[in-house]
């Protein structure tokens, strides 16, 4: 028998009473009894979003939200900057050339975060720029980039509007969306809202529907008006996941009961004890700067294969966790500790990661980051 774990970063485990929810028979979503779940789960979302504005519910990925943070507020010819240091910041570049936007890269080396100061002088440059589009944390690199800094640059720009892909991060660690002026604010239900993949969430600003109201880009079905003119009626402009958001009511009982402020502090301890437990055991982070506490993101040692190192955690221990995209493969591998995660999925992913390595022939010492880990795990 093989046990599995899931640890990757999206899709993750799904608590059992939001399974038991899922499970229940199923409701129409124009009947009344759908309404008042609706409701609650819409204000569930302003509570964790940290925002008085709607968040609107879509049946796609968290990239059918990019497309539509796109769509929605741009026309072709627009000027949009996008940070550009990933796999899924790369994404904004793509989705701006799908719809006609003359996008300005800010290239940053993976494994970096962006300094600021680089966004703040292109908008001084060129303040016809109408979008910024950035990543809370990068999933693919294990980077988190200054949100709130760059929040702070871009308030100073009436018709500029701050886009943020916070699909690992909200509910992770704390973004406060109002206080931080961030304008349109992206996330998806696989990750810390700990539901299987099936949607997106996307929370809109006053700033941000104002660009939407002049913007000419075709957008039928991400159309992010006609969702808002359903949503604030409790409906929704095409048929929701109707299941998703009966588990998403039952997340949000979860998440209330624990609070934002635990729920944060949790999570960054086990991302502490994840990082100092891989550094014990003899590994390298892969970030060089600003981890994120979505995930760890690894170095493979020398000489060892890191898609042979997540491969091997599947096959030989039953645990799923990520490895590198791009010119990343086979050089790192990637451990998630967000949402229903806790003290023993950490200790597990390291016992498991030093057997792997011990396993192709790395002269790891077994039990050196479990006890790291377990050090700091016990002093919480």
């Amino acid at each position: 028998m093989l046990k599995r774990y899931l640890l990757a970063p999206g899709p993750t485990p799904v608590p059992p009473e939001v399974l038991l929810a899922m499970a229940r028979p199923m409701i129409h979503h124009r009947a009344p009894e759908f309404d008042p779940i609706f409701a609650e789960v819409r204000e569930g979302l302003k509570w964790l979003f940290q925002t008085r504005n709607d968040v609107l519910m879509l049946a796609s990925s968290g990239t059918g939200g990019m497309e539509g943070a796109v769509s929605n507020f741009l026309s072709p010819g627009d000027k949009a900057l996008f940070v550009n240091g990933g796999k899924f910041g790369e994404r904004w570049g793509k989705l701006c050339k799908t719809f006609g936007v003359q996008a300005t890269e800010i290239k940053v080396e993976w494994g970096h975060a962006v300094n600021p100061q680089l966004v703040a002088d292109a908008l001084k440059k060129d303040p016809a720029i109408k979008a910024v589009y950035v990543q809370a944390s990068e999933t693919s690199t294990g980077v988190s980039h200054d949100v709130r800094a760059l929040g702070e640059i871009v308030k100073g720009y009436d018709n500029t509007i701050l886009v943020v892909d916070a699909i690992t991060a909200l509910g992770v660690f704390d973004i406060k969306t109002d206080a931080w002026g961030l304008d349109v604010v992206i996330t998806g239900s696989q990750k810390a809202l700990m539901l299987p993949p099936g949607m997106a969430f996307v929370s809109v600003s006053d700033k941000a529907w104002a660009l939407a109201d002049k913007a000419k880009n075709a957008a039928f079905y991400f159309n992010f008006k006609k969702e808002r003119e359903n949503q604030i009626k409790n409906q929704t402009a095409f048929t929701p996941t109707v299941s998703l958001i009966i588990g998403l009511q039952e997340v949000f009982k979860i998440m209330k009961a624990e609070g934002l402020e635990k729920m944060f502090a949790r999570q960054g301890r086990l991302a502490h004890a994840m990082r100092e437990g891989v550094k014990a055991a003899g590994l390298s982070l892969f970030p060089k700067e600003s981890p994120s506490d979505a995930l760890t993101a690894v170095s493979a040692p020398e000489g060892i294969d890191g898609q042979a190192v997540y491969k091997n955690l599947r096959t030989q221990y039953g645990m799923t966790a990520a490895g590198g995209q791009d010119h990343l493969k086979g050089k790192i591998f990637r451990l998630s500790h967000m949402g229903y995660a806790d003290t023993f999925d950490v200790i597990a992913a390291l016992a498991a990661t030093e057997m792997v390595l011990k396993g192709l022939g790395h002269p790891v010492k077994l039990g050196s980051g479990v006890g790291k880990a377990q050090e700091i795990l016990m002093a919480k």
